[in-house]
């Protein structure tokens, strides 16, 4: 999960990045809204959610909850052993997630960031973007941790991957964060303090990822590169414009 502090919503009060920021919003987004209604679904009918009957409940629904995480998450172990089915991993268990805290906290960001960064650059863009770094960033942790036998499930790769293309895109853009060593008061700071300041929350607890429970900081921080690199990469070159000669003045024209 994409977790360490929240972040609440974006503000407009930053001059012409404002603007663009409620023109972004009042715009139809239905790539982002749609992973986040797919990735609900899929919990509340899986067994992470208990509220299904099919999966039991006690050791039974505990039993189903391990065989579905391994069926559908990456195992690291497993990934590199040539399996077809392996190999889809990666892509399933960007829509997996491992409990209700889980869920609601890689919503609540894909929400607040995806928005703007699908409107930027366009609904297959950034389903290709989304689908495409998430998996990518699931990848690199597990050649990371090949030997691992755990299961990782969850969409905060892809996600990391939309706030790294944030940063580049909306630089100025405003967010309300919520600092727990601030007593969780709601302070508004531009993107490219907020978010550079999450990667290095990430890098620290990557560090000290064996001390800690099970989150793949390693996969944030993947994602976050990669999400920052594709945007540089398809919108950081200026476009060079070919000017048209001007026209002479009417004195000049040849007869």
């Amino acid at each position: 999960m994409i977790g360490n502090w929240s972040v609440a919503c974006f503000g407009a009060r930053c001059g012409r990045a404002g603007r663009s920021v409620r023109a972004v919003l009042r715009s139809s987004t239905p790539v982002t809204y749609g992973l986040i209604v797919l990735c609900c679904l899929l919990f509340l009918v899986g067994p992470a959610a208990g509220l299904n009957p099919v999966y039991g409940s006690g050791e039974g629904l505990a039993a189903a909850q391990r065989a579905y995480f391994h069926r559908w998450g990456v195992v690291p172990e497993e990934l590199f052993e040539g399996s077809a089915r392996a190999a889809l991993t990666p892509a399933t268990a960007l829509f997996v997630h491992g409990s209700w805290v889980h869920l609601l906290g890689n919503m609540l960001f894909l929400y607040v960031f995806g928005v703007m960064t699908e409107e930027r650059m366009g609904r297959v863009q950034f389903t290709l973007f989304y689908l495409g770094c998430g998996y990518l960033a699931l990848l690199g942790y597990a050649a990371a941790n090949d030997d691992s036998t755990q299961s990782l499930v969850g969409a905060s790769g892809a996600i990391s991957a939309v706030l790294g293309a944030l940063l580049f895109l909306f630089p100025a853009a405003r967010v309300t964060s919520l600092l727990p060593f601030l007593f969780f008061l709601p302070l508004r700071f531009p993107a490219w303090v907020v978010l550079p300041f999450w990667v290095a929350l990430q890098w620290v607890a990557a560090g000290r990822a064996g001390q800690g429970p099970g989150v793949a900081y390693l996969a944030h921080l993947v994602g976050f590169g990669l999400g920052f690199g594709y945007a540089w990469a398809r919108f950081g070159r200026p476009t060079r414009v070919k000017a048209a000669p001007a026209p002479a003045p009417e004195g000049e024209n040849q007869p």
